[in-house]
C-alpha cells in the first residue's frame, strides 16, 4: 500500500515536470511591434505596397524561412504576398504559430512554438500557401511585418479526371491507332483495355503523364471498343466515362475478267480487263489500278480507272507471257489483298496466216506496154516481224489489145522486215504476154513500206521486179515492173 503511495505521487510529479518543461518552450508573446520584421503600410496594403516589401526584403524572407526549415515554401509565398493575395483576420488570445521570423538588432531570428498572449486578438493579415496537397496557413501581424506559420491543413489530392483519344476513328487494316491520354488530369497513372466487338479483352497499358501516348494496330476487321481510367495520387480510380471507339474497315475483295484466256492471236487486238465484279462488305469500289508485268517481273504498262465501269482495253503489240495484277480500293482507302483471282499470267500469242490482196499497175517489156494485174494469195510469218513468207496468184489484163493478151501471174517470195519497210525476193510465174513470147518462171523481187498496221490488217505500197529464168526466154522481151498495194488481213 505504501509503495502505491509513493508511485502514485511520482507519477503526479511527473506530470507536472512535462507540462512546465513543454510550457517552458512555448513562447509567450503579449505584444507586437518591438522586433519588427518589414513594417507594412496601412492596414490593407495594396499590391504595389507589398511588391515593395518583396523586393526589398526577398533575401532576408529566403533566409528566415531557410531557417525555419521551409526553404521550398519561399517562392510560393512570394507569388502570394507579390499577387497581394491574403485576408484580414485575427489572431485570437492563446493560439499558437509553428514558428515566427522576425528582426532583432537588425538580424533575421526564428523563434519555434510561439502563443499569441496579449489582451485582446491581434489584427493579422493572412496568406495561404498551398504546396504538395497541403494549405500553409500563414500570418503577418499589423503592422510589424513579422511572418508566421500559424499552421498546416491537408488537403485530399483532386479526383483524377480521365481522358481518352483514339486516332482514327476509322481505319484500314494494320493502320496504325494512336491511343492518347495526354489530356487526363491529376493523374500518376493510366490504363487503357482493348476489347473486340464480343467484349473480350484484346490488349492492356498501363501509361503515365510523362508518357501518356500509345499505338497499337489490329489485322481483323471491325469494331473495337477501347476503355481506359486513371488514379489520382491516393490510387482513387477516376469516376468519369472515359471511353472510345474504332472502326476497322473491311477490306474489299477484287475479281478480275478477261476477256480472252488465253490470248491466242491478239497481238494487235484489244484486251479487256474487268474488275467490275469486285465488292466491298462495308462500302462501295472507287478506283482499281491494273498493272502489267514480264516474266521478270519488269512493269511494262499501268492503269488506273476511278469511274465504273472498272475496266481496261490494253493492245498488246508483242507476243509473250504477260502477268495481270489488279488491286481495288474503297471509299475508305481499304486495299484488296493480293489474291490469284486478281493476279493472273497469261500468253498473248501473234496471228501467224492471213489472207492477202495485191493489185495495181504492171509494165511488161517490148513496147511497156501497161497491164492492171489482181493477185490473191496467203501471207504467213516465218519469224514474227522479221521474216514472211508470200504466196499469191492472180492474172494481169492489158489496157492495149492485140497482140498483148492475158497474162496469169504467180508468186512466192520470202521478205525481211525491218519496222515498216521490207524487202525480198523469190520465184514467179508469168504466162505468155502474146502468143509469139513463152510462159516461164521468174527471178521476183519486191520492196516495200506499209503505210498502216493494225497487227491484224497490213496496208503496203510496193514495187516488183520480175525477171526471166532460162535460155528460152530473153530478158528484154519478158522482164517486167509492178507498182501495186497489198493488203493483208
Amino acid at each position: 500500500m505504501k509503495n502505491k503511495k509513493i508511485f502514485l505521487v511520482l507519477l503526479i510529479f511527473g506530470l507536472i515536470a512535462l507540462t512546465m518543461n513543454t510550457y517552458a518552450e512555448v513562447t509567450k508573446l503579449k505584444s507586437i511591434g518591438r522586433y519588427t520584421f518589414a513594417r507594412v503600410k496601412g492596414n490593407i496594403p495594396t499590391q504595389e505596397v507589398m511588391k515593395t516589401v518583396v523586393d526589398r526584403y526577398a533575401a532576408d524572407i529566403k533566409l528566415g524561412f531557410d531557417m525555419a526549415g521551409y526553404g521550398d515554401l519561399y517562392l510560393p509565398f512570394l507569388d502570394e504576398l507579390k499577387a497581394a493575395i491574403f485576408t484580414d483576420t485575427t489572431w485570437a488570445v492563446g493560439d499558437r504559430a509553428m514558428w515566427m521570423i522576425f528582426r532583432n538588432q537588425g538580424k533575421v531570428k526564428v523563434t519555434k512554438e510561439i502563443e499569441w498572449a496579449g489582451k485582446a486578438p491581434l489584427e493579422v493579415f493572412a496568406v495561404d500557401v498551398t504546396k504538395d496537397y497541403k494549405i500553409h496557413h500563414f500570418i503577418i501581424p499589423k503592422p510589424c511585418g513579422n511572418i508566421a506559420l500559424r499552421n498546416i491543413e491537408d488537403v485530399p489530392p483532386p479526383l483524377a479526371v480521365c481522358s481518352l483519344v483514339i486516332t482514327p476513328e476509322k481505319a484500314n487494316l494494320n493502320d496504325p491507332i494512336t491511343i492518347d491520354m495526354s489530356g487526363t488530369q491529376n493523374a500518376k497513372s493510366m490504363v487503357v483495355e482493348v476489347l473486340n466487338a464480343q467484349g473480350e479483352t484484346l490488349a492492356s497499358q498501363k501509361l503515365t503523364p510523362e508518357s501518356p501516348k500509345w499505338q497499337t494496330k489490329f489485322d481483323k476487321p471491325g469494331e473495337y471498343v477501347f476503355k481506359a481510367s486513371a488514379l489520382n495520387l491516393q490510387d482513387i480510380v477516376s469516376t468519369n466515362a472515359c471511353q472510345a471507339k474504332t472502326y476497322i474497315n473491311f477490306p474489299p475483295v477484287c475479281k478480275l475478267w478477261t476477256s480472252c484466256l488465253p490470248c491466242q492471236d491478239y497481238v494487235g487486238r484489244p484486251i479487256t480487263f474487268d474488275a467490275s465484279g469486285s465488292t466491298d462488305p462495308d462500302g462501295e469500289i472507287v478506283k482499281a489500278v491494273f498493272e502489267i508485268t514480264d516474266p521478270a517481273g519488269q512493269v511494262l504498262d499501268t492503269f488506273t480507272k476511278t469511274d465504273k465501269p472498272l475496266q481496261w482495253e490494253k493492245t498488246f503489240l508483242k507476243a509473250g507471257v504477260y502477268t495481270i495484277t489488279t488491286t481495288v480500293f474503297d471509299n475508305a482507302g481499304g486495299v484488296s489483298p493480293a489474291s490469284d483471282a486478281c493476279h493472273l499470267s497469261f500468253e498473248v500469242t501473234q496471228k501467224r496466216f492471213f489472207w492477202l490482196l495485191e493489185a495495181g499497175p504492171l509494165i511488161a517489156r517490148g513496147t511497156y506496154t501497161t497491164y492492171g494485174f489482181l493477185r490473191g494469195g496467203i501471207f504467213t510469218w516465218l519469224s514474227p516481224n522479221r521474216f514472211s513468207f508470200v504466196a499469191s496468184a492472180g492474172g494481169a489484163v492489158p489496157f492495149q489489145g492485140d497482140p498483148w493478151k492475158f497474162m496469169f501471174l504467180a508468186n512466192a517470195l520470202v521478205n525481211f522486215h525491218a519496222g515498216p519497210v521490207y524487202v525480198g525476193g523469190g520465184l514467179g510465174y508469168s504466162s505468155k504476154e502474146q502468143n509469139t513470147r513463152k510462159s516461164g518462171l521468174d527471178a521476183v523481187g519486191n520492196i516495200g513500206v506499209d503505210v498502216f498496221n493494225n497487227w491484224t490488217s497490213v496496208g503496203s505500197i510496193f514495187f516488183e521486179f520480175r525477171s526471166p529464168l532460162g535460155s528460152n526466154r530473153s530478158f528484154d522481151e519478158h522482164h517486167k515492173f509492178a507498182l501495186g498495194f497489198r493488203m493483208v488481213f
